[in-house]
């Protein structure tokens, strides 16, 4: 049998004789000693492997948490210049918006100012305007009454254009009433009596519009209000005469009636 086929004939057979011949098997293990270490030494190595293990475990966990904490430190660092920036951001920002608050408000300032001053101008122009048209109307009105007195319009056309005044100033209607007195009451015989009448929240005006007003025509006139309230069983709040021609003598006797006296439409209060 040549050697080759001795080797094939022992790997077949070395494992049943391990296993069966205590003898044999101690006899191969004398043998292979040297080629493999005991248990005791392999059980050290074991430990020392393990040990090695733990070792680079606990080192690569320290690197890691060293790694860890300078990640953290950069971390924190650029966080805290981050905040700082934006911090820098915000103030810059407030500042910028106080600025442009402060500017707006001295802009609003200024504007109120000129708008103020603007208006108070333009009611000053409008005053002095309604001022003079007011004077110029009134003047009108007298050369009006003049005309009437004299026969160069109509009192009738004075009536209305004074009527018209109030409505416009005061915004109430004025109203002519023609009344039929039956018994002479008012003119001493029966005839037509005439006068205007305002109506403003419950308040009743009795009114004389004329160019021109004697002491008998405010006598006259006391009797057609007297006359128009026991017509229609009312008193009048106010017995108003407006005429830019008032003789003496009749001032007198309108403040004996209780009548109140204007030379214009414009000139009442209280309307």
């Amino acid at each position: 049998m040549n050697t080759e086929m001795l080797k094939e004939e022992i790997k077949r057979e070395l494992p049943g004789l391990l296993r069966d011949d205590p003898a044999f098997r101690a006899f191969v293990l004398d043998v292979t000693r040297s080629e493999y270490a005991g248990r005791a030494e392999t059980q050290d190595r074991f430990w020392e492997v393990l040990a090695e293990l733990r070792r680079d475990r606990e080192e690569q966990a320290r690197k890691w948490n060293e790694q860890k904490a300078e990640d953290k430190r950069k971390w924190d660092e650029q966080a805290r210049k981050w905040d700082e920036q934006a911090r820098k951001w915000d103030e810059q920002k407030a500042e910028d918006k106080r600025n442009w608050d402060e500017q707006k408000a001295e802009d609003r300032l200024r504007w109120d100012e000129q708008r103020l001053k603007w208006e108070r101008n333009q009611d000053e122009l409008l005053r002095l305007h309604e001022e003079i048209m007011a004077q110029s109307k009134k003047v009108d009105r007298s050369i009006g009454a003049l005309g009437a007195r004299w026969g160069l319009q109509s009192e009738r056309a004075f009536r209305d254009a004074l009527a018209s005044i109030l409505e416009e100033s005061f915004g109430v209607q004025v109203i002519n009433v023609n009344e039929i007195d039956t018994t002479g009451e008012v003119f001493g015989r029966p005839d037509q009596v005439e006068l205007d009448v305002i109506v403003k929240n419950g308040q009743l005006l009795i009114c004389e519009l004329k160019s021109s007003i004697d002491k008998a025509g405010m006598y006259s006139f006391e009797r057609k209000a007297r006359f128009y309230e026991r017509l229609h069983n009312r008193k009048a709040d106010r017995l108003i005469v407006i005429s830019p021609m008032i003789d003496p003598r009749a001032l007198k006797v309108a403040a004996q009636l209780g009548i109140e006296t204007f030379g214009d439409s414009l000139d009442i209060t209280g309307v």
